[in-house]
């Protein structure tokens, strides 16, 4: 509005009357063309001007009232313009600083003149609090004083009409306090008398046109509006808008929900009855500031904040309220808040039961997590009593029949158990200790009651519990004294067989055990019973299986010359593998060295190691060379997996077992290897050097479609060959790579012995706990003492027998050997007889000396003899049986260029063969 009279007064628009009253408008040929239509005699005529009349008198009636009217708004707005230009000026920032500057005039003067042609005032002058102009637009009134300001120097602001020089105006005065509220000076701020009036000279024509053409907007306006509501309203009228005013209370009131509006001033403008009723407020609250309505800290603060708010629970009394608030003024609203109140009291109850029976899942659902984590009786039970501990009782112990605990099938008597497991949360606690025998001679306890019943038994009260105390009187005392008042016992069941007892403690502190507690205890004890179970019987099949095994494995080492043996076994952490080594003495000082691994655990895998080891050795006895050995083997795993198969219906893990067999031959020092899906050993020798040969490698055993190679190294005296399964240098944690360099780095060191070898292999190779059972053989060479064998080239000559058997009797002697000297001299002439008369060149005669005394007859015919029955009419054929009863030993191995008949003799005995068996020998 400011702007508005800002700009009347400088408009130049003529007054809309006059541009009515030009006759150039003609207007006035007009009205001549239509008055001899006009006749003063007509009824017609008389009753238009009566109208006409009566409608001058309306309008100069309307407008000395508008005249009247227009000047006093124009007064009132003269007067409301200054007190606000005059106030906004005195509340300005910096006003109070300028007045108590030095030099008022300097700093206030642009800022006068700036404000007073913003405001559109006459005049804006800043006064100092003795009424003496210090600002002004027109410069040359500062420094004069003022009349008639004393109220605005006594502190009070005041608007008035001021007749005086220069002129009449309508004056605002408003003080500038300080600090202190001390007045420091005065604004003064009016519009001129006179501006009012010009106002009015050319308000009216535009107030009369205005009028008609409001009348005519207003018309229209009306109708568009009164559409538009209709509309808006879907066509109802005032009735049916008063039924919905009503039916929207009745809501406002009827809902179960509490409603609140608070004005931005913090008193309460609006509350449904269900506000009252769960806010408790009196009758008298409307109006009324929140914070004295005793409505509690949380309630309150929530409905001075201007903060939204969703759901917040805080309480109220007795009762439990959810309040959401909103502020009002964002909406379109008054500043202000509407709250809502939801009573939540009953459902908090409900959730606090969720909650419980939430933490009880938990407590279930860790339960399955850390019970049965190993198969261990002992653990197991303990596991139990740590998951119960602290958060289902205060002490838990077990007890479990000592059949159990020995992985036997538990048996019927249950009077006597053995404690497993004591988990307590405080310490000197006067329960029985692990290991003690728990003995139930009472029937009338509550353990007994429970085992003879098969569920749980609560004793809420230990004191009033009579027949517990019956049982242990002093042990019940110290209990007591001790602070545990309360008791769950519950037999551990599985398939329906007792295994033992669990029992849960409360004590000081806690309270009593309930129902509820009962069904979680039950629930503990009865996955823990599965557990144990299972532990028990795996500890059953465990020892099964590690009895098997160590039945199958080789106890003691054979006695031979040959090599110096060490080995270990050490199981998997998952129980018996199939893993396996052995040592077999060959003709001749040979040994032969095994190593396997049998794909699984368990006692299927001890079984299939002990039918692989046992063919081995059936194998090694027909004197085989490795490759040929492998391949029978492999044939005989491919038989046991058809068989298995056809009559189990699915296929057992017998395919697949890998398999190292070596040959050691202490004469010349060589070695002859062949694997079948094996890891190749690792040699060291004497300097301490270590290499892993390259071996031919054939497929698995049982694979089949592949041969088998052999090859052969040159050990000197002195060199460590180390065989061994992949557990050994293979696991989880590293590949077999890794596992191979750091067998190299363990072993490679001179002068150490096999045993020390195996030692340093299972503490610096190994965890605690391995993945994979391992089996490791270490053997370290020894040669035959050249001068204790003995070679000679026989022709095929039978002449030759006696001159061979007369050396042989030579060197015999020299070996101090005369006693042996009959006996060697027999088989070597039956043996190099047959050679020479059945056999093919070259015959050659090799005589050992060991521990046992070995004589060899080669010859290159591939036929083997075979003993056989000579009738009592035949001349011979009675040679391999004398052979048989004088060497304790003879066999037959077979060679790339012929064969080799050897028999062995034990040095220092004589053999005496019965006569009626020689009388009766079978034949060649």
């Amino acid at each position: 509005m400011i702007g508005r009279f800002r700009r009347s007064r400088t408009g130049a628009d003529p007054p809309l009357g006059d541009r009515r009253a030009d006759p150039s408008r003609g207007g006035g040929r007009a009205a001549e063309r239509r008055h001899p239509a006009l006749s003063v005699r007509t009824l017609s005529t008389q009753v238009f001007l009566l109208q006409v009349l009566v409608v001058l008198v309306l309008v100069a009636a309307a407008a000395v009232a508008l005249v009247l009217q227009g000047r006093y708004d124009a007064l009132q707005n003269a007067r409301s313009r200054s007190l606000t230009a005059a106030e906004a000026f005195a509340h300005a920032p910096g006003t109070l600083a300028a007045l108590q500057s030095p030099d008022p005039t300097a700093r206030l003067g642009a800022a006068t003149a700036d404000a007073q042609h913003g405001s559109g005032v006459d005049f804006l002058s800043v006064l100092d609090r003795n009424g003496v102009v210090v600002a002004d637009a027109a410069p040359a009134l500062v420094g004069t004083k003022v009349a008639g300001v004393g109220r605005a120097a006594a502190g009070e602001a005041f608007t008035e009409t001021f007749h005086g020089r220069p002129s009449d105006a309508v004056r605002s005065v408003v003080p500038v306090l300080d600090g202190s509220r001390r007045v420091a000076g005065m604004v003064s701020a009016g519009i001129q008398v006179e501006t009012v009036g010009h106002m009015l000279d050319w308000q009216l024509p535009v107030v009369l046109g205005s009028a008609a053409l409001a009348l005519a907007l207003g018309t229209a306006g009306t109708a568009l509006v009164t559409r538009r509501l209709r509309r808006q309203t879907h066509g109802l009228g005032p009735a049916e808008m008063t039924r919905m005013y009503e039916h929207h209370d009745a809501v406002l009131h009827a809902v179960r929900e509490g409603v609140l509006i608070v004005g931005g001033d913090g008193r309460v403008l609006l509350a449904n009855d269900e506000a009252r009723r769960l806010l408790g407020l009196p009758r008298d609250a409307d109006r009324r500031h929140v914070a004295r309505l005793g409505l509690g800290p949380d309630i309150t603060r929530l409905l001075e904040s201007d903060e939204a708010a969703s759901d917040e629970v805080v309480p109220a009394g007795d009762r439990l309220l959810a309040v959401s608030t909103r502020p009002t003024e964002p909406y379109g609203g008054p500043p202000g808040v509407v709250a809502t109140f939801r009573d939540t009291t009953e459902l908090q109850a409900l959730s606090g039961r969720a909650e419980v029976a939430r933490k009880r899942l938990t407590l279930l659902y860790e339960a399955g997590v850390r019970i049965g984590t190993t198969l261990d009786v002992r653990r197991t039970a303990q596991e139990l009593a740590d998951v119960a501990v602290p958060r289902v009782a205060d002490f838990v112990t077990v007890e479990l029949l000592e059949s159990v605990l020995r992985g036997e099938e538990p048996t019927g008597a249950v009077q006597r158990m053995r404690r497993t497991a004591v988990r307590g949360s405080g310490e000197g606690h006067p329960l029985q200790p692990v290991g003690d025998v728990i003995r139930f001679v009472l029937a009338d306890t509550p353990t007994a009651a429970a085992l003879r019943r098969g569920k749980a038994v609560l004793v809420p009260d230990l004191h009033e519990a009579e027949d517990w105390r019956a049982q242990d009187p002093e042990g019940a005392r110290q209990v007591l004294a001790y602070g545990i008042h309360s008791l769950i016992t519950v037999p551990l069941q599985a398939r329906g067989v007792v295994l033992g007892v669990g029992n849960f403690w409360r004590g000081a502190g806690s309270p009593r055990f309930e129902e509820e507690d009962v069904a979680v205890a039950e629930e503990l004890v009865a996955r823990a019973a599965v557990a144990i179970d299972n532990a028990r019987r795996y500890s059953r099949e465990h020892a099964m299986a590690v009895t098997l095994q160590r039945s199958l494995l080789p106890r003691d080492l054979p006695d031979q010359d040959a090599l110096e043996v060490a080995w270990r076994y050490l199981p998997a952490q998952s129980g018996v593998g199939g893993d396996w080594f052995d040592v077999v003495p060959l003709s001749g000082f040979r040994v032969a060295l095994v190593v396997g691994d049998v794909v699984g655990h368990g006692l299927h895998a001890a079984v299939t190691m002990g039918r692989l080891r046992t063919a081995v050795l059936n194998f090694s006895s027909l004197d085989l060379p490795p490759d040929e050995l492998l391949g029978h083997l492999d044939e005989m795993v491919m038989r046991l997996d058809t068989q298995t198969a056809s009559a189990d219906g699915e296929q057992s893990p017998v395919t697949g077992a890998t398999c190292l067999y070596a040959i050691y031959d202490p004469v010349g020092g060589h070695c002859t290897l062949s694997r079948a899906g094996h890891v190749a050993p690792a040699v060291v020798d004497p300097q301490g050097r270590v290499s892993f040969p390259q071996l031919p490698l054939s497929p698995p055993l049982g694979v089949g479609g592949h041969p088998f190679e052999t090859s052969e190294l040159h050990l000197p005296e002195g060199s460590r060959l180390v065989l061994f399964t992949d557990g050994l240098v293979e696991d989880r944690r590293r590949d077999i790579d890794e596992g191979l360099d750091r067998l190299r780095t363990a072993v490679a060191l001179r002068d150490r012995t096999p045993e020390e070898t195996c030692r340093v292999l299972m503490e610096r190779m190994l965890p605690e706990h391995p993945s994979d059972d391992v089996a490791l053989l270490v053997a370290r060479t020894r040669l035959l003492d050249p001068s204790r064998v003995a070679v000679w080239d026989v022709p095929s000559d039978a002449r030759e027998v006696s001159r061979v058997r007369t050396e042989v009797s030579r060197r015999l002697a020299d070996w101090g050997l005369e006693a042996e000297s009959f006996a060697t001299e027999l088989i070597l002439s039956e043996l190099l007889t047959n050679a020479i008369r059945y056999g093919a060149p070259p015959v050659r005669v090799r005589i050992l000396l060991g521990r046992t005394l070995v004589c060899e007859v080669a010859d290159g015919s591939n036929t083997s003899p075979r003993l056989r029955r000579a009738a009592s009419t035949d001349e011979g054929g009675r040679g391999l049986f004398l052979v048989s009863q004088f060497a304790d030993r003879w066999g037959t191995r077979y060679e790339a260029d012929g064969k080799v008949i050897w028999a062995e003799q034990t040095r220092g005995t004589v053999p005496e063969p019965a006569a009626a068996a020689l009388l009766d020998a079978p034949a060649l």
